[in-house]
């Protein structure tokens, strides 16, 4: 009896072996989320000198505010090294994270805790553990944010955003050029009387800046991508807008060998209500081909990155593919945009990606948030893949089991308890049936 339910026992471990999956011996991807019991989110992510990433966002799980500033390290594997909290009683919101010459960082975004304004830009300088070395913002009366930085070649910083205190429009375009001390060297204004608002900065080869949003001051449709083109003091070039009788917005733009590539969104064409919209110009902003990525429901591209073998990789957010309401969506294209791949990346509820870049190992790093995963309402989420897009996702919860295992083990319990019930109506009638061999005791006789 006892080797029959050893051998059953034994059994159901192989198989459920065989049934739960690991990932690190199918693929290099995992996934890892970061964050506490309310809403923590991720919207930048930079692959550091040492091979592990730091991600920029905000959170209200901890920190002195509504919302601050999250800085995140993590290893190789996304396992979190340490983070840091930046802010005070207001709100502070994080969106652009850079690794500095020195290996720490620069995170850049809006405060209403400090500054001149309703929010002010704001950068904050650390070292490489993420203590604050500096910080300032920059803003008058209104409001005004940053949602880009980069270190320029001169070691000092170039921040991209909105501003309503300066220009002619309700929002402008706005870059400020600091030095590396973070004081503000100049600045900029770009837009019509409409709303213009910055997604991100680039510099280019010739010491200018490409910046790239949209606008709603100038074009074809309520909004249109807008791609600014500058010279190294921030005096514009030229500008191109490119869009139809629709919404489209830019989200990302990089310098390419021969012009410019920029992301986004679009309705002004496509098959769905949003989608991606990736956009190849000349060194002069002329379009040269575009291509539309999606299905029947929303896509946003919030990220592209030119990839190592000339083609491109969008990353952002999909309704009508994946697992959930939305997932987080990788779209690897041709270097003329042809779709070689993609991937979504999630679970049963919703899971946004902001940020993408291409690790030294030929596969993709992308930052966002979920809701399908994590301890809080949303969490900072990072999902590493390898060169095909391949990717593990977390359990549900630290406790959660694969359903196909579940189901295994009830199976087995029952089958245990079949075992041992028909073993012991076995022994049962064995004793019955021992005991009927002898006949009973005769009664004592008494002497009469």
């Amino acid at each position: 009896m006892r080797r029959l339910v050893l051998g059953v026992v034994l059994l159901a471990v192989f198989v459920s072996a065989s049934c739960i999956p690991f990932g690190s011996a199918a693929t290099t991807g995992w996934s890892q989320t970061y964050g506490g019991s309310g809403d923590d989110e991720a919207y930048s992510v930079v692959q550091t000198s040492d091979g592990g990433y730091a991600l920029a966002g905000y959170t209200n799980s901890s920190g002195a505010g509504i919302y601050d500033f999250w800085l995140i390290k993590t290893n190789s594997s996304g396992s979190m090294m340490w983070s840091q909290t930046y802010g005070g009683a207001g709100d502070d919101e994080a969106y652009s994270v850079v690794q500095t010459n020195d290996t720490g960082y620069a995170v850049a975004g809006y405060t209403n805790s400090y500054g001149a304004g309703e929010t002010d830009a704001w950068l904050v300088k650390t070292d490489s553990s993420g203590n604050t070395q500096w910080s300032q913002t920059y803003g008058e009366r209104a409001q005004d944010g940053a949602y880009s930085v980069i270190q320029t070649s001169d070691g000092g910083y170039a921040l991209a955003g909105f501003t309503d205190s300066y220009g002619p429009g309700s929002f402008d375009f706005w870059l400020v050029k600091t030095n590396s001390s973070g004081s503000m060297l100049w600045n900029q204004t770009y837009g019509g009387t409409g709303d213009d608002e910055v997604s991100c900065v680039i510099q280019t080869s010739d010491g200018g800046y490409a910046l790239a949003g949209y606008t709603n001051s100038f074009g074809a449709g309520s909004y249109d991508f807008w791609l600014v083109k500058t010279d190294s003091s921030g005096n514009m070039v030229w500008n191109q807008t490119y869009g139809g009788s629709g919404d489209d917005e830019a989200g990302c733009v990089i310098q390419t060998s021969n012009g410019y590539a920029l992301a986004g969104l679009t309705n002004s064409t496509g098959a769905g209500s949003y989608d991606f919209w990736l956009v190849k110009t000349d060194s002069y902003g002329t379009s040269q081909w575009n291509q539309t990525y999606g299905g029947a429901y929303d896509e946003v591209a919030n990220a592209l990155v030119q990839t190592s073998d000339g083609g491109y990789a969008l990353g952002g957010l999909t309704g009508s593919y994946g697992a959930g309401d939305i997932d987080y969506w990788l779209v690897k294209t041709t270097s003329s945009g042809n779709t070689q791949w993609s991937k979504t990346y999630g679970g049963s509820d919703d899971d946004e990606a902001y940020s993408l870049v291409q690790t030294s190992d030929g596969g993709y790093a992308l930052a966002g948030f979920t809701a399908s995963y994590g301890a809080g309402s949303y969490d900072a989420f990072l999902v590493k893949t390898d060169s095909s897009g391949k990717s593990v996702m977390p359990q549900s919860s630290p406790f959660s089991i694969p359903y196909a295992a579940i189901v295994i083990v009830l199976i087995i319990v029952v089958i245990i308890i079949v075992v041992m019930v028909i073993a012991r109506r076995r022994r049962s009638r064995s004793e019955t049936s021992t005991s009927q061999q002898y006949p009973p005791p005769s009664p004592e006789v008494k002497p009469t």
